[in-house]
């Protein structure tokens, strides 16, 4: 196994964010069709405090959405991996999981994968009693992968950060627990 990697699938290296990986970061946070679910595209900026954002986190707590590669050929296609969530819900303080590849990536069935690894990797390596997931009912790609990794429906709620999108207010709940 690669050294850098925090943990491995089958195809998919974990790893720390990097610098580097900033320009690939934003090319796939202002692509049309990767944050059509997401109130807005994202600047360079904002990209970058993301990336500082995950290595404190992953310094401070041993997760974040991690930085995903293929193990074949050190290509980044994204993210995938857990995240604390603190905003105003019911059900938060909560560690979520989440993905969000570069579409040459999508149908390949890497989000399940890298999901499910992550899943092991909160439940067996962190020792996470509960993992949850969020999506606007709207986002059925996001929703299915949720449902393939084994994760139950909750609830819909709508989302307090979202009040101004109605499309994308209105979310589903989704968790699964260490059993």
């Amino acid at each position: 196994m690669d050294n850098n990697y925090i943990f491995t699938s089958e195809r998919l290296g974990f790893r720390d964010w990097k610098n580097t990986d900033l320009s690939l970061l934003f090319e796939m946070n202002t692509n049309e069709e990767v944050m059509q679910y997401f109130p807005t595209k994202q600047s360079k900026q904002q990209c970058e405090d993301f990336i500082t954002r995950m290595q404190n986190q992953l310094q401070k707590l041993n997760f974040c959405y991690f930085a995903v590669e293929l193990i074949t050929t050190k290509e980044f296609i994204g993210f995938i991996g857990l995240n604390e969530q603190t905003y105003e819900a019911d059900f938060n303080p909560s560690i979520d999981i989440g993905w969000r590849l570069l579409p040459k990536f999508w149908g390949k069935g890497f989000a399940t994968e890298g999901a499910k690894a992550c899943l092991t990797y909160g439940f067996d390596h962190l020792k996470l009693k509960e993992i949850v997931s969020v999506a606007p009912v709207i986002n059925t790609p996001s929703i299915a992968v949720m449902e393939k990794i084994g994760m139950q429906k909750v609830k819909d709620f709508n989302h307090p950060y979202l009040t101004e999108y109605p499309t994308l207010e209105k979310c589903v709940l989704y968790n699964t627990s260490n059993s």
